[in-house]
């Protein structure tokens, strides 16, 4: 690496951390005052109101950085190159032989890395903090009753219904679930007071323990019921680690999927949405296979993006930011607005197939961006 690589790429870094921290914090900031009154609420329950919000903004600052990413590296790549162009150094640099495309490499190696690191992100980072991120601060504790949009489960034709949910501990009040016929023993509904969502395991797939029944009124002696061959219905006549008073429906539904909806979705790794896919419980909708497609072309469209703004900088030889920052304002909002637009026309299928809808911002912008990249050519 040359003694100008390491200063072009110091630039860039040193602005990506100062715009990104910028940024970050002040969202920080404004959110905190808006909701200043829930944490110290929530920091009187738990003992520390820093320890609410460590816990709060933190899992945030993954999503913001997924979210910003590629903008900022745009605003990044412009303000260093207009920096040295600012003070001659570019000038000197072509003077020396030095052609523009290999002056600015090290900051197009640094945005490719950076869109990397954004994939990671996505797919590693996010998911383990999708609990957290689901919640807001009026119900950061998750002990909130939230009402329940009934579901149905297509695989085995069960209606999931309930009261309300509490997210702390994955329940459903007042379970009302209804099966697809009636069953010997047991009928065609199941209620009780809560239903706990349990993950599979050595004892039960995964599915609702439903605890205290009304109905069925009686266990006793009920066999368990099976759907397709496979189980549905667990009964402690069967099962010897359920108590007399519960059972437990099967379903391949867990509680985020329930009760989370699109949020869910945003936060959830690509290799969970494509799983969904074949779960049959699950009716997915064109906008599960948008944002699939959407995140494999999201680090291609980061890297169109740079190719799009660097050169608006270099073929106009701007010195004023300023006016740099303007024009990466203006791409960014063209850019975006087709990408959303494609998106959304894409999620309700508008655009088939769904896959197209995620690559038709490359298709325009790639070509455009070739063809915008004369000075970076060498």
């Amino acid at each position: 690496m040359l003694l100008i690589d390491r200063y072009l790429l110091i630039q860039f870094l040193k602005s990506f951390l100062i715009f990104f921290v910028s940024f970050t914090g002040l969202f920080i900031v404004i959110d905190s005052f808006n909701n200043l009154d829930e944490f110290l609420k929530y920091g009187d329950q738990t003992g520390s109101t820093f320890r609410v919000l460590w816990d709060y903004y933190s899992p945030r600052v993954f999503t913001f950085f997924g979210m910003t990413s590629g903008i900022l590296t745009l605003i990044s790549a412009m303000f260093t190159v207009t920096w040295i162009q600012r003070h001659n150094e570019m000038t000197a640099l072509m003077a020396a032989g030095i052609s523009q495309a290999r002056i600015v490499r090290p900051v197009i190696i640094a945005v490719i890395v950076i869109a990397i690191l954004g994939v990671l992100n996505r797919e590693l980072l996010i998911p383990r903090y999708m609990d957290r991120l689901t919640r807001n601060a009026q119900d950061w504790l998750g002990e909130s009753k939230k009402t329940f949009q009934p579901k149905f489960d297509n695989r085995t034709g069960v209606l999931l219904n309930g009261a309300a949910t509490v997210a702390s501990d994955s329940r459903i009040e007042s379970p009302n679930f209804r099966l697809d016929q009636n069953y010997d023993g047991i009928g065609n509904q199941i209620n009780g007071e809560n239903a706990y969502y349990q993950a599979a395991n050595e004892d039960h797939p995964s599915g609702f323990l439903v605890d205290n029944l009304t109905k069925p009124v009686s266990t006793e002696g009920v066999a368990s019921a099976d759907f397709e061959g496979s189980p549905l219905v667990l009964m402690p006549a069967d099962h010897k680690w359920l108590k007399p008073n519960q059972c437990f429906l099967v379903t391949e539904l867990t509680f985020e999927q329930l009760t989370a909806s699109s949020q869910w979705r945003d936060y959830a790794s690509t290799y969970d949405l494509i799983a969904t896919l074949s779960n049959r419980s699950l009716d997915v909708g064109a906008d599960v296979r948008t944002e699939i497609h959407s995140r494999i072309v999201q680090p291609f469209l980061d890297i169109t993006l740079l190719f799009l703004g660097l050169p608006i900088v270099l073929r106009k030889e701007n010195r004023n930011i300023f006016i740099a920052i303007g024009y990466c304002l203006l791409l960014v909002m063209c850019f975006y607005a087709v990408t959303l637009v494609c998106k959304a026309m894409g999620a309700t299928s508008w655009i088939r197939p769904t896959s197209l809808a995620a690559f038709i911002p490359l298709i325009i912008f790639v070509p455009i961006a070739t063809a915008m990249a004369t000075p970076l050519r060498d």
